[in-house]
């Protein structure tokens, strides 16, 4: 067993608990949020609106994805990505040449 496994083992229990939070307190958390973007909004005077917008849409997402609210997936299928490496019994997808170069000749 790797350190990851081990990892993951003991926080776990944790997860779930904030899982289970989450699914409770959803509406107060994304007031919560709302509250506190509009009071840094009007502090700020305005100035960084649009970035305090896109910061409470991560945070509720992010909110929503631990009450296991999204309808594409768990929250252990979005929280995850990329962690089924070669020691968790996935594969690594090759490298890719950057954007409009030709890959090599095999």
């Amino acid at each position: 067993m790797g350190l990851m496994d081990n990892w993951k083992a003991k926080l776990a229990p944790a997860k779930d608990k904030v899982s289970d939070l989450a699914q409770q307190h959803g509406d107060k958390i994304e007031s919560g949020l709302d509250k506190a973007a509009k009071m840094v909004d009007e502090k700020t005077k305005g100035k960084y609106s649009d970035k305090i917008q896109t910061g409470t849409g991560k945070a509720k997402d992010a909110m929503d994805r631990l009450a296991h609210k999204d309808e594409t997936g768990s929250a252990a299928d979005t929280g995850n990505a990329g962690s089924a490496g070669p020691e968790a019994g996935g594969t690594t997808p090759p490298p890719q040449p950057p954007p409009g170069t030709t890959p090599p000749a095999s």
